[in-house]
């Protein structure tokens, strides 16, 4: 059974940094891409960054290319998103996503973990 568990949220200032963290169970990297997502209020859901199968590309919504790094700890079974020079408009819940196919939806969520940046 999948599980993705993120943690690592919080409240921040512009300009800070902070990593956010996805805990999970019954993934094998190798198998699954992974990727995070963020959903702002009365905003769609938006692509943030993911890993292919295996490491097979990593790739970044257009918002937060240059700022955030998606990385795989193999080791740990952890996904993270480390983001750096955030911004008020970066304010969202952060969601982990998995998938087994290497394209189309994906198939296992989290929970998610709030990130505000205040002005």
């Amino acid at each position: 059974q999948v599980q993705l568990v993120e943690s690592g949220g919080g409240l921040v200032q512009a300009g800070d940094s902070l990593r956010v963290s996805c805990a999970t169970s019954g993934v094998t990297f190798g198998n699954y891409a992974m990727a995070w997502f963020r959903q702002a209020p009365g905003k769609e859901r938006e692509f943030v960054a993911g890993i292919g199968r295996g490491g097979a590309g990593i790739f970044y919504g257009n918002s937060v290319r240059g700022r955030f790094t998606i990385s795989a700890d193999n080791a740990n079974n952890t996904v993270y998103l480390q983001m750096n020079a955030l911004k008020p408009e970066d304010t969202a819940v952060y969601y982990c996503a998995a998938r087994l196919s290497s394209v189309g939806k994906y198939d296992y969520w989290g929970q998610g973990t709030q990130v505000t940046v205040s002005s």
